[in-house]
């Protein structure tokens, strides 16, 4: 029965990076990385130090998911790979559930969220999303990779907006200096949801890959390993040397 399969969840688009394990959608347990330790180092450590705690073996997952990116270059090789290898080897189902929809899905029901992650060199990845109440997520333009500056001026024209992710706190008070300036209302995490506003940090981004990654597995068509792809929006630092 799909209500007591096992999805195992790995997020490390990010420098921490998280895991979680879900049966059917109720969250198991969950666990965040070391953000000083590279995820090639303590990823599959991590993933069975999870599973023991639950008293399971890696062949008892039934659905592997993953954040396909964008994020660290490394950091989504890392856990892609990770995901399709194990997926690949126990024939399980995988899927892909893009890091800027999972921020999104934190955030909480929003008309226009405003999902951010730090890209390096003081710049960011950057989409617009909208979260029902019921916890659909839609996006509502396409992922960009862009200066802190032209993220503003981006959405400059939405007098109401969550922003979410650690980008939203990493340039918080840019933003909350561009509300001032527009004549919007602006409110921390817990304020109003009118305005510009900025969204509490996840505590574990894997567990909304893993709610996402167990809605799409039940309508994708091929959720097969093969097919998965990383979401990198822009160049990596040695394609742009070339």
């Amino acid at each position: 029965m799909q209500s007591e399969s096992l999805l195992l969840s790995v997020e490390t688009a990010t420098r921490a990076g998280s895991i979680a394990i879900l049966k059917g959608e109720a969250l198991l347990a969950s666990s965040a990385g070391n953000p000083e330790a590279s995820h090639s180092n303590t990823l599959l450590a991590e993933i069975d130090e999870l599973l023991s705690k639950l008293n399971l073996a890696i062949r008892d997952i039934d659905i592997f998911a993953v954040a396909s990116g964008p994020g660290s270059f490394t950091g989504l090789r890392i856990g892609i790979a990770t995901v399709k290898a194990l997926a690949e080897t126990l024939g399980r189902p995988c899927v892909g559930v893009p890091t800027l929809e999972a921020i999104a899905h934190s955030a909480g029901s929003s008309e226009a969220t405003v999902a951010l992650l730090p890209a390096g060199r003081g710049e960011l990845f950057v989409q617009l999303f909208s979260m029902s109440t019921y916890g659909a997520v839609t996006a509502l333009d396409e992922a960009a990779h862009l200066s802190p500056g032209r993220v503003i001026a981006r959405y400059r024209s939405f007098d109401s907006v969550c922003w979410a992710g650690e980008g939203a706190y990493q340039y918080s008070n840019l933003i909350r200096e561009s509300a001032s300036e527009l004549n919007y209302q602006f409110s921390g995490a817990r304020g109003s949801v009118s305005g510009w506003r900025i969204a509490e940090p996840a505590s574990n981004l894997a567990q909304h890959v893993a709610s996402l990654a167990w809605a799409r597995h039940q309508v994708i068509e091929d959720p097969s390993p093969t097919n998965l792809r990383a979401i990198y929006v822009r160049p990596s630092d040695a394609e742009l040397k070339v």
